[in-house]
């Protein structure tokens, strides 16, 4: 228990480290006032909310998965990257710090700054709630399907930026493949019905769709929490690889 307490504890630090570098970032702010944006303009102009006469917030969370294609590189495309290239990644693997609690810290600040955005947009769902009956319990299935598909996604974006040399690559990489696993489904109906169920099995948006009907899947769920843990575990083992190469 105590060991457990002592790596929590460093977890926690390189957490808030690692938010502190963001809250003093224009990036931050520039970003989060894009997603902002861009929730509020696909949902009540592109989806043309009002001409639905219809009390779901479907269309507005749709939004949440493309947006996720710009925004979570933007949050991880640094994380390793930076480290990298300042010279500090080096420093950290002289710190007592095993590999999973830095992955872990990174993890957590990256999942503290996409809580912080979705909580953001909380005042777009209040703002109509004078207009019909919206389902609550769907709401926040809704919330839990874009925080997991975050999550995810932010998992992918921490691991390729630890292949990364740069910034710009990281992003580039995240951005592409986040692309692709996002819109993949899109075209599998014209694909021959194994590779189109195999290309819906890792599409993000395929998972996501039953979150965005309300409902509380648990094989997307178990989809969304082993492919997390899948990509953390591939950058602890990039930090492995080249603390010891």
């Amino acid at each position: 228990m105590k060991k457990f307490m002592s790596s929590l504890k460093r977890i926690l630090a390189l957490a808030r480290k690692e938010l502190f570098s963001w809250i003093i970032s224009p990036s931050l702010w520039a970003i989060t006032v894009f997603f902002l944006l861009f929730v509020s303009i696909w949902f009540f102009y592109l989806q043309r909310f009002f001409a639905m006469d219809t009390a779901t917030l479907r269309p507005f969370f749709s939004a949440f998965p493309i947006v996720f294609i710009l925004v979570i590189p933007v949050l991880t495309m640094k994380a390793w990257a930076e480290e990298k290239k300042l010279g500090s990644a080096e420093i950290l693997f002289t710190l007592p710090f095993a590999e999973w609690e830095l992955v872990l810290g990174k993890f957590l600040s990256c999942l503290v700054l996409l809580a912080a955005m979705l909580f953001l947009t909380i005042p777009v769902p209040l703002s109509l709630f004078p207009l019909g009956y919206f389902d609550l319990t769907r709401i926040f299935v809704e919330y839990s399907g874009a925080f997991l598909l975050g999550s995810t996604a932010a998992a992918l974006g921490l691991f390729l930026s630890s292949v990364s040399k740069s910034q710009g690559a990281a992003f580039m990489g995240s951005a592409a493949v986040l692309l692709a696993a996002t819109l993949a489904n899109n075209f599998s109906s014209y694909l021959p019905p194994f590779i189109s169920s195999l290309v819906n099995y890792f599409s993000l948006s395929f998972h996501f769709e039953s979150f965005s009907r309300g409902l509380l899947d648990s094989r997307d769920i178990a989809y969304f929490l082993l492919s997390a843990g899948f990509f953390l575990f591939l950058n602890i083992q990039v930090l492995v690889f080249r603390k010891w190469s």
